[in-house]
């Protein structure tokens, strides 16, 4: 099983091609078409400079692009902006935690969209979890040292050269 670390082009590239690769995702997402971005903030102990947004755009299943956005490519194309700590993030992709309980405890605030928009995609939250977990996946707080300094170097490299 390939391990991919948090927030790092090669996992959202892992999720594509998993995502593509899998019917049940397109099936199970049939009848959605949304623009939804995650905005993990910043937690420079985790490598985390600056707050990064990543996110998706289904259409009727079809995945059109699972990539990080700037500030204001998320701003203009996002149906939806879902802002948590990426210890949050962590929580609800290892399935400690509930998207919707957490929405409505504001561990996880919207952004932009609407809460009764946004608790309609609810019932697929698990699914795209799934979609985001090709393989394991290796948070900052679970790196060494060293690895945290080679991902935090990682980090700002491609954000530059991304844009984001």
């Amino acid at each position: 099983m390939s391990v991919y670390r948090y927030c790092t082009p090669e996992w959202l590239e892992a999720c594509v091609e998993f995502y593509r690769s899998t019917p049940k995702f397109k099936e199970a997402f049939a009848k959605l078409s949304t623009f939804v971005v995650f905005r993990a903030l910043r937690e420079p102990a985790w490598g985390i400079e600056q707050d990064i947004l990543y996110g998706a755009s289904v259409d009727k299943g079809i995945l059109l692009s699972l990539k990080f956005f700037s500030e204001s490519e998320a701003q203009q194309k996002a149906d939806y902006i879902m802002a948590a700590a990426p210890g949050e993030w962590k929580r609800l992709i290892r399935h400690e935690g509930k998207f919707t309980g957490d929405l409505m405890l504001g561990k996880i605030s919207l952004e932009k969209g609407s809460k009764v928009g946004v608790l309609q995609l609810a019932p697929y939250s698990n699914t795209f979890i799934e979609a985001l977990t090709p393989g394991e996946l290796r948070f900052p707080d679970e790196m060494s040292p060293p690895e945290l300094a080679e991902y935090r170097s990682y980090m700002a490299e491609f954000r530059e050269k991304l844009g984001v």
